[in-house]
């Protein structure tokens, strides 16, 4: 079984959801579910702030800004570990908004596209992205998350 060990570095995500841990556990387990011959031990998610995380991807992708989501998978190691997430939530929150769509789901979203990456997933292409985007769709279903790449209803006036 693949442990999820889940780090909250930043107090403002408990205030914004207070059941974030369960919320985080349940969208990587319904991704690790989902691909039982997996080997490995753990993956830790991070659930940072905006400074953090750009301090990450700076240093481990000389981009300097902050992302919603970094993944990190791990070497082949002998603990078994399958890599790092992390997200920030200042990003998130405001991700959330902008898309008109609850943080939980938001952020449930993308736990599942970071452990996607730590799995091999990608989608530097068309046919790799659409891969990646359907599994995440049916991955979200199963957690009564509507599409999250579906066009936002229009405005009625």
């Amino acid at each position: 079984m693949i442990t999820v060990d889940i780090e909250i570095e930043d107090e403002a995500w408990i205030q914004a959801e207070p059941d974030v841990e369960a919320l985080v556990w349940r969208a990587a387990q319904a991704v690790l579910d989902a691909h039982e011959a997996i080997e490995g031990h753990g993956i830790v998610i991070l659930l940072a702030d905006d400074d953090s995380v750009q301090a990450l991807n700076r240093d481990f992708r000389q981009k300097d800004y902050a992302t919603n989501v970094l993944s990190f998978p791990s070497p082949p190691n002998p603990e078994g570990q399958i890599g790092d997430i992390a997200l920030a939530f200042g990003v998130c929150r405001r991700e959330a908004a902008e898309q008109g769509k609850p943080l939980a789901h938001h952020l449930q979203h993308l736990v599942a596209h970071g452990v996607l990456h730590l799995l091999g997933y990608d989608h530097q292409d068309d046919a790799e992205a659409e891969a990646m985007e359907a599994f995440e769709r049916e991955i979200l279903a199963g957690l009564d998350i509507p599409d999250p790449y579906a066009d936002p209803p229009s405005p009625k006036g």
